[in-house]
């Protein structure tokens, strides 16, 4: 298949990053689970389905691929627990993503926090760089603001006790944990790195501004806050490595977390923080129109109009059109299209097929191609 070149990340047909577990790494799960794999033994799997998925990735036309979150549990835990200075427990969750997840696992910061030399994600990186090939190997971490969102101003268990002195402290201690594993994925070969983040859905969320005022909290303070800690983390990147985020409304099993329109953080994200692409979803009348692409410097803007949540497929004349009226806010040179989220943010993955995943993608690099040349 032709490809779609572009000499930098984020690519006019691009995606968020986790793909649906294969029936063969589920088993495979489940029989380390169960102590009859070795962690050695259940590795070794997933480095075959691993390769297997980037050269399927490379076959529909992408130019970045990934390891589709394989070693994962979750998009965000697995990384955010390996951190030094972080606690995790479980919690009951009925009612969250609609009622489809019943329990959760959160995190807190418990003590200093740190970047370990041997976090796991390292090694998994240098695999995927080592099958890649000539595409890029994309690596997706959860951003900073979910440290300080979900492991802070929203954890009852720091604000009972505190393990730094004021907020302003542990911002900065979180801003140099990422400056940190920027450079050392960057160290390991990394050139494109995606920051996902659902903390921010929270600020434009109207049920979770008003939970946020109830623990003392002024949103539109936070906003200002979680575009410094964003802007402080990447103010030191290499000038050859892209980074993008995925400002995500939640995706479990389908369902979602956050609605609402990115207006009441647009001008903060958009106009301040300074990465190279935005990962943003389209894909549903939750997100509102384009008007607060308005905001928008030179970044790229990576249109999530093709939904990973249902296995129909959009009109590719509906998504050219939609694509089109984007351009209202923003060049034609700046725009990219995507699915708007993962297909597995978690285990689980999402209610479609593995084959409904491939065409969405077949759709998104075919629609570029079009539009694009």
């Amino acid at each position: 298949m032709k490809q779609i070149t572009l000499t930098k990340a984020p690519f006019r047909a691009d995606h968020v990053g986790s793909f649906l577990r294969p029936q063969r790494l589920k088993e495979a799960r489940a029989q380390f689970l169960e102590g009859q794999l070795t962690k050695e033994e259940l590795r070794a799997i997933e480095d075959v389905e691993i390769a297997k998925l980037v050269e399927k990735q490379k076959e529909v036309g992408l130019i970045a691929v990934s390891d589709g979150e394989f070693r994962r549990k979750w998009w965000h835990l697995d990384f955010i627990q390996a951190l030094e200075g972080i606690r995790v427990y479980d919690i009951d969750a009925t009612g969250l993503f609609n009622g489809t997840m019943k329990k959760a696992t959160l995190y807190t910061v418990d003590s200093k926090l740190g970047f370990p030399a041997d976090h796991p994600f390292l090694e998994d990186f240098k695999y995927l760089k080592s099958i890649a090939g000539e595409h890029i190997a994309k690596l997706t971490i959860p951003g900073p603001n979910m440290i300080f969102y979900s492991g802070v101003v929203n954890s009852q268990p720091y604000l009972d006790k505190p393990a730094y002195s004021s907020l302003d402290e542990v911002a900065q201690a979180i801003v140099q944990v990422y400056r940190d594993a920027i450079q050392a994925f960057y160290e390991a070969g990394c050139r494109y790195l995606q920051l996902d983040d659902t903390s921010w859905g929270a600020l434009f969320s109207d049920d979770f501004r008003e939970k946020i005022i109830a623990k003392g909290f002024d949103p539109d303070e936070l906003v200002k806050k979680f575009a410094d800690i964003t802007v402080e983390a990447v103010a030191n990147k290499p000038e050859d490595m892209a980074i993008t985020i995925h400002i995500c409304r939640g995706n479990f099993k389908s369902s979602w977390l956050y609605q609402g329109n990115y207006e009441p953080i647009a001008e903060e994200l958009f106009s301040r923080v300074n990465v190279d692409g935005f990962f943003l979803e389209f894909d549903d009348e939750r997100a509102g129109d384009f008007s607060p692409l308005r905001f928008i410097q030179k970044q790229q803007v990576i249109l999530g109009l093709v939904t990973s949540k249902t296995a129909e497929l959009e009109d590719p004349a509906e998504l050219k059109r939609r694509v089109k009226e984007a351009t209202q806010y923003v060049p034609i040179d700046q725009l990219c299209i995507s699915p708007q989220c993962g297909f597995a943010s978690t285990e689980e993955g999402n209610t479609i097929s593995e084959q409904d995943q491939w065409n969405k993608l077949r759709l998104v690099v075919e629609t570029a191609k079009e539009i694009w040349g």
